[in-house]
């Protein structure tokens, strides 16, 4: 994790990793419904294989910015760069085609279909003209076994089923098999219980280690010290702060949050 001499606040670029870059970088993001300025010059990195806290108080502009990034709407100003070249979505299928990859609060599950058709649903493996549902199995039970997720009875049990825990995992299963980059992640842990969210903590730093960059957006920033290595707070459309979790605590966070500054040093 980077010192907190890396904090950057205002509309400045964040101060870029080590290596060969940021695997995300915004640059200068602006979005207008009307008169309504939902997100203003945004400038923001996202390091391979790190989890970037995304807070910010209701109106901040969080689902602004990763329905921008996520390909659903495009940016009025300010560009896009994915590993290092600028690129323009015309909508989700061209983000996830470069390896970003959505897990929204409703998670896109189909209750009615088990695990495996969930997690292959679009991209099917077929032998022949049938479906090679031996291999699907084998994939989706490795998959699983990777993400230390074992509290399912079976891979073939009704998502209808499953606990909002296990409904998040296979969501997140869904996106490694598809060799996602970068997961974001919508308020995983809302509404579940405390078991299940340290489950779903888990998986993102399962994520992360596997090499995955995670945007997590949570208003919960017990979850967020947690998992967090860094953390970027919105504030009315613009980015206030970013900078490593060491550099923020509780108190310092919530006044970013609330009044876009903070009366002390963290």
């Amino acid at each position: 994790m980077s010192t907190s001499e890396d904090l950057t606040t205002g509309s400045g670029a964040p101060s870029a990793p080590a290596g060969d870059g940021p695997l995300l970088s915004l640059r200068g993001i602006s979005k207008a419904f009307g008169p309504v300025r939902a997100l203003v010059d945004v400038d923001l990195d996202v390091p391979a294989g790190q989890v970037i806290a995304l807070i910010g108080d209701n109106g901040a502009g969080k689902s602004s910015l990763i329905k921008t990034v996520s390909g659903l709407w495009a940016q009025d100003s300010g560009t896009i760069n994915w590993e290092g070249r600028e690129v323009h979505f015309h909508g989700p299928r061209d983000a996830e085609a470069l390896g970003i990859t959505t897990i929204y609060q409703d998670l896109a599950l189909c209750e009615n279909l088990d695990i495996v058709q969930n997690m292959f649903l679009g991209h099917e493996l077929m032998r022949g003209i049938a479906l090679d549902e031996a291999s699907m199995e084998i994939r989706a039970r490795e998959t699983l076994r990777e993400l230390n997720v074992v509290t399912v009875r079976s891979i073939r049990q009704l998502v209808a089923s499953l606990s909002g825990g296990q409904r998040q995992s296979v969501a997140v299963a869904k996106a490694v098999m598809s060799n996602a980059k970068l997961v974001i992640m919508d308020e995983p842990t809302a509404a579940l219980g405390v078991a299940q969210t340290e489950m779903v903590l888990d998986l993102i730093k399962r994520l992360a280690a596997r090499g995955v960059s995670v945007l997590v957006i949570s208003h919960n920033l017990n979850d967020v010290f947690q998992v967090a290595d860094r953390i970027a707070v919105l504030y009315l459309g613009r980015l206030v702060i970013e900078g490593p979790a060491s550099g923020f605590d509780t108190q310092s966070a919530v006044e970013y949050m609330t009044t876009g500054t903070v009366a002390r040093a963290a």
